[in-house]
């Protein structure tokens, strides 16, 4: 056997059908069809039909379709909340405000390296670049600042309502 396949007869021995499943649908990153994900999976069709028919019964992901095709989705909302509450059950509030601090430098050294205020403008920048490695290089620098954005924004999030977050860990725990 190739490593390859050893690793995926370990995970199929260690892992069940739903969550291979579930782990395969909340990583795409663009809606997926059921064949997809099945075959990712190491899942029946069948299998993975069911299975994805239940987690958007429990909103962790969303479906749609396009020409008459399911097409399966991790759904922003759930995983906002969870990457939420990821950074609540691992950081307090200095900490928090810590991320805070490092989640802004990141971006404005962005914006100072490029001389640019917002992702948008560094990706007109990419438009006017004169090489594919100085584009790709510009590119990639704009999407991470979107997710820096967004991280932050969530960051922000439990910063301001860290005590009443917290007060619901206390109460549920």
């Amino acid at each position: 056997m190739s490593e390859s396949t050893d690793g995926i007869e370990a995970w199929k021995e260690h892992t069940s059908a739903f969550d291979r499943v579930q782990s395969i649908a909340r990583s795409v990153s663009e809606p997926k069809p059921v064949s997809y994900i099945a075959e990712e999976a190491h899942v029946a069709e069948n299998t993975a039909r069911d299975h994805l028919e239940r987690l958007v019964e429990l909103n962790v992901l969303l479906e749609s379709e396009s020409g008459g095709t399911a097409l399966y989705s991790p759904d922003p909302l759930h995983v906002r909340l969870q990457t939420l509450r990821e950074l609540l059950e691992n950081n307090d509030r200095d900490s928090l405000i810590e991320l805070k601090a490092d989640l802004q430098a990141e971006i404005e050294d962005l914006g100072e390296k490029y001389d640019v205020n917002s992702p948008d403008s560094l990706r007109d920048l990419a438009a006017e670049s004169e090489s594919a490695a100085e584009t790709s290089e510009i590119r990639k620098a704009a999407s991470d600042w979107e997710l820096m954005l967004y991280r932050l924004s969530i960051v922000e999030n439990a910063i301001e309502n860290y005590g009443d977050y917290n007060r619901h860990y206390r109460a549920s725990a």
